[in-house]
């Protein structure tokens, strides 16, 4: 498998060989890649038939989990690094979830398509809600519950006093430092408690 410009990024965020723990895991790409390339080790938390099934393929260990349920499974502090790759627009319960992040792993990763990128905002602007490669889906059919921009997540961070270690934005795969809220398609926090 080679690994995308956005995996390579984001990778250089989790340690090396740390314990993850990553939520909304998918096909377990990017947790294979973690183990392969930075010695990783840990579980995916999936939703998804199909995705488990991809991750059992893959070698990923893998949990069936409904994210909206919490992880009270996790006890504090399981996991060197917990990530939430585009997941957190998905739930229901989204403080809930970055609260229970944080008690379970000692820093976590979370990303999530941008909003305010500014081809969304030029789509609102002409009245229209935007359909993007990051938002790929009109609004009537989305998964996602909700949508978010990079200064939202700040201002939420800071309400449930997590730490922003670090952030950026990401764009095709580069990292976006300069004004990230109007020119990055993803957000990317690292957090820690508190």
């Amino acid at each position: 498998m080679t690994a995308t410009p956005t995996m390579q990024a984001l990778a250089q965020l989790v340690p090396q060989g740390a314990r993850v723990l990553d939520l909304g895991c998918g096909d377990g790409a990017f947790l294979q890649y973690l183990q392969r390339e930075r010695g990783c080790t840990g579980y995916g938390v999936e939703i998804s038939d199909d995705n488990v099934l991809a991750c059992l393929q893959r070698g990923v260990n893998v949990l069936q989990l409904n994210l909206d349920e919490g992880l009270a499974i996790f006890d504090d502090n399981s996991f060197d690094m917990v990530l939430q790759i585009n997941t957190l627009q998905h739930l229901r319960n989204t403080e809930t979830m970055l609260r229970e992040t944080a008690r379970v792993g000692r820093m976590s990763v979370v990303t999530f398509p941008n909003f305010a990128h500014w081809p969304n905002r030029f789509s609102v602007l002409r009245g229209r809600m935007p359909v993007t490669r990051h938002l790929p889906y009109q609004w009537y059919d989305t998964p996602n519950i909700r949508v978010g921009t990079y200064k939202d997540f700040e201002v939420l961070a800071h309400k449930n006093r997590l730490n922003v270690v670090d952030s950026f934005g990401l764009r095709e795969g580069q990292v976006i430092r300069t004004l990230p809220n109007l020119r990055a398609s993803t957000a990317v926090f690292c957090l820690e408690r508190g």
